[in-house]
């Protein structure tokens, strides 16, 4: 969008919209910055959906992908929950579905799932606890020694929080196809050219390019390490990138690949934003017994 006017026009209407409709925007760390400008909270998606829980607003927009929204949905229950755009979805979270899941644990006796946030309502609801990318290490430690750990949907997550627990674990073959961008040559091009940066990633991608990195963090991780520190590369989707630039302009912050671009995060737009608060269209339903089943692996996890 190039019209100031316009903008502002659109920015003015979806304020006066959310007073109007109680209604609460959350953005998640990897959308585009135009969304960030009317946000009332921004973070990860667990991050979101927990702030919202206790803000107690009677509508939410999520700005982000299909399994946020449901998140949100699972423990706002009570709220109109609404998605930024109908199509946004997560190619890593479709890779297994809740009958793959059944089929997978039918595998191996004696299981415990452990279901990464970023998946399907469908697929938490057949898992035990779930977990993010920053607490997958304290959550496979809590698995009882005895259990036969399965680790969905990403691959390179578990492996990483495995690794790091000294948990054995079977990991469904799912990832992220945008941290899939990332290579082992980024990492050395980037040591190279700026040998006094510190590479931050996150821990979807690749085994060797964790290995090659820094540190391993969540997008809040990368966030909150960019806020305390100077010279850092951030190894995920741009959009975190593009956030830290204009939150700490003064600070030397660089995409580890400008190619790390999610189309699904991307497709919010303040336009389609306003438009979904006026029609409060693309809300989030969720059949009451998955919601019931699929909350209970979020509570376990925030138990820990």
């Amino acid at each position: 969008m190039k019209d100031k006017k316009a903008i502002t026009e659109i920015i003015c209407k979806i304020e006066r919209l959310k007073k109007e409709k109680d209604a609460l925007i959350l953005a998640h760390n990897y959308q585009p910055l135009e969304i960030h400008s009317v946000a009332d909270l921004t973070g990860d998606s667990l991050q979101l959906a927990e702030q919202a829980a206790q803000a107690g607003a009677k509508m939410i927009v999520m700005c982000g992908v299909k399994f946020m929204g449901e998140t949100v949905k699972l423990l706002n229950p009570d709220a109109k929950v609404l998605l930024s755009h109908q199509n946004a979805g997560c190619p890593m979270a479709d890779m297994i579905t809740g009958e793959q899941l059944r089929e997978f644990k039918a595998q191996y006796p004696n299981n415990a799932v452990v279901c990464y946030v970023n998946s399907t309502v469908e697929v938490k609801a057949e898992s035990d606890i779930c977990c993010t990318s920053s607490n997958a290490v304290r959550v496979l430690q809590s698995i009882p020694e005895d259990k036969t750990i399965l680790f969905v949907p990403d691959q390179n997550l578990g492996s990483y929080a495995a690794e790091k627990s000294n948990r054995k674990v079977v990991t469904w073959q799912g990832y992220c196809s945008i941290h899939q961008i990332i290579t082992v040559e980024d990492v050395k091009i980037a040591r190279e050219k700026y040998p006094d940066y510190t590479i931050v990633v996150h821990p979807e991608c690749t085994p060797d390019v964790v290995k090659l990195a820094d540190l391993a963090a969540s997008t809040k991780g990368m966030a909150d390490y960019v806020e305390q520190n100077d010279k850092v590369i951030l190894g995920t989707e741009v959009g975190l990138y593009e956030l830290m630039k204009s939150r700490f302009p003064e600070k030397k912050v660089l995409p580890l690949s400008e190619k790390a671009i999610c189309p699904d995060m991307k497709r919010s737009s303040l336009p389609l934003l306003l438009e979904v608060l006026e029609t409060e269209s693309n809300e989030i339903i969720i059949d009451k017994d998955i919601a019931e089943r699929a909350l209970k692996p979020i509570a376990k996890m925030l138990e820990i």
